[in-house]
């Protein structure tokens, strides 16, 4: 079961997932967490590096879709100025919000990647729906309170997973 926790790919940041590598791997179609994946949980918009990165990925033909647990309010005003799909009150790891936006983008499993912060929603959600899942590196250290509670079981997963060689990459 604690294999599900574990993400197919592990990178710093957002910015290192590039157009060029996802087509390689015949990746049409993201979908990504919002808050400490694409800008700090407390920041309202888009900062000029995603703009962007959005930018990128429409020019490359690679289609984006948002999924937060967040309220509509929230993701809408993230969202709206980017052009980009958007999925609110996702309710991740629940796997509905992600066949959802497959639906959406009309790509099927092996042609999206899943992009997150967090374990316990983004890569369980996508590992458990059958995506390739990678886990980023969360923006800021600081977190909402339920969020909180989710990073302390986190560690103790990568912990686990750290002792059992499960884990190839460093954390900076």
């Amino acid at each position: 079961m604690l294999k599900k926790f574990l993400p197919n790919e592990h990178v710093q940041r957002v910015l290192d997932i590039t157009p060029a590598r996802l087509s390689d791997m015949g990746i049409k179609g993201i979908i990504t967490d919002l808050d400490n994946t694409l800008v700090a949980w407390d920041v309202k918009d888009a900062t000029p590096e995603i703009i962007q990165w959005f930018k990128e990925m429409k020019e490359h033909n690679i289609k984006v879709t948002i999924i937060s647990n967040n309220d509509k309010e929230r993701v809408s005003i993230f969202s709206e100025p980017l052009e980009a799909s958007f999925i609110y009150s996702a309710r991740k790891p629940l796997i509905r919000a992600f066949t959802r936006a497959a639906k959406q983008m009309n790509l099927k499993k092996e042609e999206i990647v899943v992009i997150g912060d967090q374990l316990m929603t983004d890569v369980l959600g996508g590992n458990f729906a059958g995506f390739h899942t990678i886990l980023v590196v969360p923006i800021v250290e600081t977190d909402g309170k339920i969020t909180r509670f989710n990073r302390m079981i986190e560690r103790r997963i990568l912990n686990w997973m750290r002792r059992k060689g499960m884990i190839t990459w460093e954390e900076k």
